[in-house]
């Protein structure tokens, strides 16, 4: 049941506002590393000290954090990374509840694939079109939503709210890592990353790889003279295809209602500079699936095991193996830890606000912020607006509706967590 202090707040939840809101950032393109990432961070801290938070907006000391042995890696270049907190002043002797969100998003892709500017958020009814809608602008949004709500409703509260907003997730996770170094912390976490009306307490981890395959150069019309990089590969990439199904034996329960829990993909194959020559290096670069509860040092060894193997029983890679090497975003797993209450109290605000089906609790086959969160011992999980099958494709869209709907749940179990006075 509600009480009177939840209904005063959840009646200051202003819809029209939410979609004002996700459309003023969806048209900041915050490609990931691009300067306009900063731009958002610095245009969300002034909403967030017109709320009457403390901020803390610091421009990150890039060096630094590469050299710290657990930097989690990047992929995207950058000159500048900027980190955002805002931490309600009002509590002291009750919990802090942390919101985060990334600011991020990927590149927009073929221009053409897309019904106008992807940066141009379009409205069809109740439904909003744009890079960034639900990956995750709108989580932003609902942060927001459930923030001001609290504050315009006058509720003292006991414990604090801390809103870390991050660069970076797309590519490793930079913002989150210097956040957490900064020493930015709470008691739990709630990452609004789009879960399409679950609980998601558990990520697969994924760690970026890179095959360089040699070859022997030749005449493209003497092709028997030369050993090329393309025909070597293709065992390899035999061998990888068995790997994937062996590590996707037997998935935790929390991964069973993904087809590939630990996807292995190869993303990318570049080979060769000239199309009569036979080609002397291919390289190729995916990514590799980490199992729940996988140390990333076993996943990396388990990877150039298969390598190594597959390169023992081919006579050219034999005497000419491959290099394999891990640049790029190296995530690890991570999960809620198991019988964590915070799962019971979303569905208890979710179900007190009138929310329509019960959450179900699920692992998510893709790296995240949440396993930084969980690593450094802040209980985390994922809920939030949208559906991360229309993330990162020209059909990225989110339904004001399910943004209003998470921020009312957050507003609820943020109240009920950190207590009022």
């Amino acid at each position: 049941m509600l009480s009177d202090v939840e209904r005063a707040v959840l009646a200051e939840i202003d819809e029209a506002g939410i979609g004002r809101t996700l459309l003023e950032m969806i048209s900041v393109p915050s490609v990931t590393g691009s300067a306009a990432e900063s731009e958002l961070q610095h245009l969300l801290a002034g909403r967030l000290e017109r709320l009457g938070l403390d901020v803390d907006l610091w421009s990150m000391d890039l060096d630094a954090l590469r050299a710290d042995p657990e930097f989690p890696g990047t992929e995207a270049e950058r000159a500048e990374a900027w980190g955002l907190v805002g931490v309600t002043g009002d509590g002291g002797d009750g919990p802090t509840f942390v919101l985060q969100g990334h600011v991020d998003v990927v590149p927009p892709g073929d221009p053409d694939a897309w019904n106008g500017d992807p940066f141009v958020p379009r409205v069809v009814r109740d439904v909003v079109h744009g890079r960034g809608a639900c990956d995750m602008k709108a989580g932003l949004t609902a942060h927001l939503a459930a923030l001001t709500a609290i504050r315009a409703a006058g509720v003292r509260l006991r414990g604090r709210v801390g809103v870390h907003f991050v660069v970076g997730e797309e590519d490793g996770g930079l913002g989150a890592f210097g956040t957490l170094r900064r020493g930015h912390r709470g008691d739990v976490c709630v990452i609004t990353e789009p879960t399409g009306g679950t609980l998601v307490t558990a990520n697969a981890g994924a760690l970026t790889f890179r095959i360089a395959v040699p070859g022997r150069a030749a005449h493209g019309s003497a092709r028997d003279q030369g050993v090329s990089a393309i025909d070597a590969y293709v065992p390899l990439h035999g061998a990888l295809a068995r790997l994937e199904a062996e590590r996707n034996r037997d998935a935790h329960p929390l991964m069973a209602g993904h087809p590939i829990p630990y996807a292995l993909s190869v993303g990318t194959v570049r080979a060769g500079d000239w199309a009569s020559s036979v080609p002397d290096l291919l390289v190729a670069e995916g990514r590799l699936g980490v199992r729940l509860g996988e140390d990333p040092a076993e996943a990396r060894a388990a990877f150039e095991r298969c390598v190594a193997e597959a390169c023992a029983a081919d006579p050219w890679l034999r005497d000419h193996p491959p290099t394999v090497t891990w640049p790029g975003g190296q995530f690890a797993s991570g999960r809620l830890p198991e019988g964590h209450p915070l799962p019971e109290l979303i569905r208890g605000a979710h179900a007190d606000t009138g929310g329509a089906a019960d959450p179900r609790e699920c692992g998510a086959p893709y790296g995240s912020d949440l396993r930084l969160y969980s690593g450094a011992g802040i209980p985390t999980l994922q809920y939030g607006p949208g559906d991360i099958r229309v993330a990162h494709s020209a059909r990225e869209q989110v339904a004001v509706a399910e943004v209003v709907e998470v921020a009312r749940t957050l507003a609820v179990t943020v109240l009920r967590t950190v207590g009022t006075r």
